[in-house]
């Protein structure tokens, strides 16, 4: 006879477990302890086995009935539903080890090693927000474009077109990242390629006309602020170095007598030398009695165990009445140079970007060289000074000729 829902709620413990029977195999064991579990009898190569099938009430009558049913129908198709019930297991776990968040996590952990913190940070960040909540948890292999194209959507929506560019751009990392380690078989986000409005290229506000680098000098010979900022402006354009390697700056990495500074760069964490002109050293030397003691040149202003504050290059340049959104910035003393020194003095652009530690590859595959173009390097960096001063004065200056 077929079980009914009123004999299971009466079914009351005993000492001994027993079993109240349904239809094809389906039964129902009460245990001692007032446990209530379903069972399938079946059989399979000549052997009979038992299938769990949850517990009561978790899982009701119809719904043990329809576990039942899925079993029956794979039994008539020479499928064990014991083995196939592993076999699942199996695949489940193996797709939530290769999940999307755990295979981005993992390439994030080993392609980043070399990156910034603060670029690191910003990758993995945008992971959390705008990818893992929709396709995290989803094998890797099973994701479509259209699945991750609605994640980059969701940005874009946001009015954050440059940032769902690149979120989508890391995304592709981490699927081809995927295919190398062989949990996908392709990059689903090649398809996406035109899916994104393109963005509007924005560069860090500089001056490029030398008019306007003179009276920008000008300007930082008549600024009233603390000796430390007063170096630091006058140093950034002499060097182009990031701000934030300008502000990190160390007496240890800077050896005054042979005229160079030697760091690491931020964001590539590579080794750089800069060349530093005749002005540049009078500049460190003038603040070496403020600073000389300790690890920074440019103190913090409420501690001189740490460097002066991120903003403090454009507070100064706010300060002097500039608008660090259009006109300059303390990153744009690069854009500067690099323009300038090509289009007026004629430096060999390779040079330049060596100087500013951009990676130039060579024939070699070489991708940077902190010693490359050394000695041109340091002819470079006294012009570009001698340069800037006479811009600042006035004189005219004439195109320096590259040997």
């Amino acid at each position: 006879m077929a079980l009914s829902n009123t004999a299971i709620i009466n079914a009351k413990a005993t000492e001994k477990a027993y079993k109240l029977y349904d239809i094809d195999g389906l039964f129902l064991q009460v245990t001692p302890n007032g446990g209530k579990w379903w069972r399938l009898k079946y059989r399979f190569d000549g052997k009979e086995k038992l299938l769990s099938l949850g517990t009561y009430p978790e899982i009701s009558l119809s719904q043990a009935r329809q576990r039942r049913d899925d079993a029956r129908k794979l039994l008539a198709t020479d499928i064990d539903p014991s083995e196939n019930r592993k076999q699942a297991k199996v695949i489940s776990k193996l797709n939530a080890d290769n999940s999307f968040e755990i295979v981005a996590r993992e390439w994030w952990k080993s392609h980043m090693t070399n990156k910034a913190d603060s670029h690191k940070e910003k990758v993995i960040r945008r992971f959390e927000l705008y990818l893992f909540p929709w396709i995290g948890k989803k094998p890797i292999a099973t994701i479509t474009a259209p699945q991750v194209l609605e994640a980059i959507k969701r940005i874009e929506k946001q009015n954050k077109l440059e940032t769902a560019h690149r979120t989508l751009q890391t995304a592709g990392q981490v699927f081809r990242y995927a295919v190398q380690t062989g949990r996908a078989v392709r990059d689903v986000t090649a398809d996406l390629k035109g899916a994104l409005p393109a963005t509007t290229v924005k560069h860090m506000a500089a001056f490029t006309e030398p008019k306007d680098v003179a009276e920008l000098l000008r300007a930082f010979d008549a600024f009233n602020g603390t000796l430390t900022v007063q170096c630091a402006i006058k140093l950034a354009p002499l060097v182009f170095v990031r701000p934030s390697e300008l502000r990190m700056a160390k007496w240890a990495n800077i050896d005054l007598e042979a005229g160079k500074w030697q760091y690491l760069v931020s964001k590539t964490k590579t080794d750089h030398l800069v060349p530093l002109s005749t002005q540049a050293i009078a500049i460190l030397r003038e603040l070496h009695p403020v600073s000389g003691h300790g690890e920074y040149v440019f103190q913090g202003g409420h501690s001189p165990l740490k460097p002066m504050s991120e903003s403090a290059v454009n507070a100064a340049l706010k300060r002097m009445g500039y608008d660090t959104k259009t006109q300059i910035t303390g990153h744009g003393f690069r854009a500067m140079a690099r323009t300038i020194l090509h289009e007026r003095l004629n430096i060999d652009p390779a040079i330049i970007e060596h100087q500013l530690a951009h990676k130039v590859p060579d024939t070699l595959g070489s991708a940077y060289n902190r010693t490359k173009f050394i000695e041109q390097r340091k002819v470079m960096m006294q012009s570009w000074a001698d340069y800037l001063d006479e811009l600042k004065v006035g004189a005219k200056v004439m195109p320096f000729k590259q040997a």
